[in-house]
């Protein structure tokens, strides 16, 4: 069997190459953080917080989210092999990583972020990700804060400076000693429900209020 680069990309000393490179790049970023208050409030009092974003902001947030790592969080990310790196990074940040999507392992692992939000109190949701379609929050972020009894807190990152890629979202990553906003939106809970209209109306609600925070390329 012959040598894959792919190999490495698996393997603990690339992730941990990777996740110092990521940490020296993020120290550069000049980091403000809005709305932060009132949901960490409400988690210290004992409350469980759903955070989510679209796929295309988490890079910018990798640095601060770190901060979080007292709780135990969960985040969800998939079984591919950008996932694999992805997870790497996070584990090493002090998230525990659940892996699943809704292509693949999405019912066993939407029961394992239950599970750890009720125990800890605090996971991430990427709405859209990992294949899109971009800007479509998915079922999964409502399920979970249903089922764990959770408030969901989107979040959101800009740069005033990024290269964007031709990816299905446009991913951006700020660059080097670019101005990062992270900012959270208001606390949303929902009621559980079992009426697929009812529900499909909580999706609609919380894809509206993400929709105008998409960044689009911005062209020269």
């Amino acid at each position: 069997m012959g040598f894959k680069f792919t190999d490495i990309l698996r393997t603990k000393q690339f992730h941990s190459f990777l996740y110092r490179f990521i940490r020296f790049y993020s120290s550069t970023l000049r980091i403000k953080v809005e709305n932060e208050k009132e949901w960490m409030d409400y988690l210290y009092k004992g409350g469980r917080v759903l955070l989510c974003t679209w796929h295309q902001h988490f890079f910018s947030a990798i640095r601060h989210f770190q901060n979080y790592r007292d709780y135990k969080p969960s985040l969800m990310i998939s079984k591919s092999n950008d996932g694999e790196l992805i997870a790497g990074v996070a584990e090493r940040s002090g998230w525990h990583t659940v892996r699943g999507s809704s292509s693949k392992g999405g019912k066993e692992a939407l029961r394992k972020m239950v599970d750890r939000l009720r125990q800890h109190g605090l996971a991430c949701h990427i709405v859209d990700g990992p294949r899109g379609p971009a800007g479509q929050v998915k079922a999964g972020v409502i399920q979970m804060a249903h089922a764990a009894d959770a408030v969901i807190i989107p979040f959101y990152a800009s740069a005033d400076r990024a290269w964007y890629f031709n990816s299905w979202d446009n991913f951006f990553i700020p660059k080097p000693f670019a101005r990062v906003n992270i900012s959270f939106g208001a606390m949303i809970k929902f009621t559980p429900t079992k009426d697929p209209d009812t529900f499909e109306s909580q999706r609609l609600y919380l894809e509206r209020i993400m929709i105008p925070e998409m960044r689009e390329k911005r062209r020269k």
